[in-house]
């Protein structure tokens, strides 16, 4: 599945991992959750970089305190009507003040690419056919926002009282 990262398809250089597959010392992985929590020291010991994808049913939470070693977070669209992983991003972003990868998995469409934007996510797994000057278009649809989000940008309502963005 092509990757839209910074408006572009890219190399995809991460490599899902099975939860008792071996995992090379030098390979970029990515492990459940279940599989960080219980080998995290092994993970972080290893030469390469480790990404932890999160299900829609847990908590960032339970990653908060390896933030710092953990360089991506893939979290998971089932389905278009379920927003979960919205919600998961915006804690990490905001809250947790995690500053890696943030990608959006599963069915990811284009007419919501400007809303995970803002709620953090800045990896896009697409569909094969995916044009990414299009993906950029769709976030020129709207040219302002309601809420405040993760991406720091001035909501309506703090326009229209002169205050600053508060997120």
């Amino acid at each position: 599945m092509p990757l839209l990262k910074g408006g572009m398809i890219v190399a995809d250089d991460w490599v899902r991992i099975d939860e008792d597959a071996d995992i090379a010392n030098e390979t970029a992985v990515v492990v459940s959750l279940e599989r960080w929590l219980s080998e995290a020291d092994t993970l972080r010991g290893r030469n390469a970089p480790v990404a932890v994808a999160i299900g829609n049913h847990q908590s960032p939470s339970q990653i908060v305190e390896d933030l710092e070693t953990i360089d991506a977070v893939f979290l998971t669209f089932p389905a278009y009507t379920d927003g979960r992983a919205y919600s998961q991003a915006r804690l990490l972003r905001q809250r947790y003040g995690y500053k890696g990868e943030i990608r959006a998995t599963g069915n990811v469409l284009r007419d919501q690419y400007a809303f995970m934007q803002r709620c953090g996510f800045d990896a896009f797994e697409v569909a094969d056919d995916a044009d990414p000057a299009g993906w950029d278009k769709s976030t020129d649809a709207m040219s302002a926002s309601y809420q405040t989000a993760a991406d720091g940008a001035q909501a309506i309502w703090a326009k229209r009282h002169g205050m600053p963005s508060s997120v």
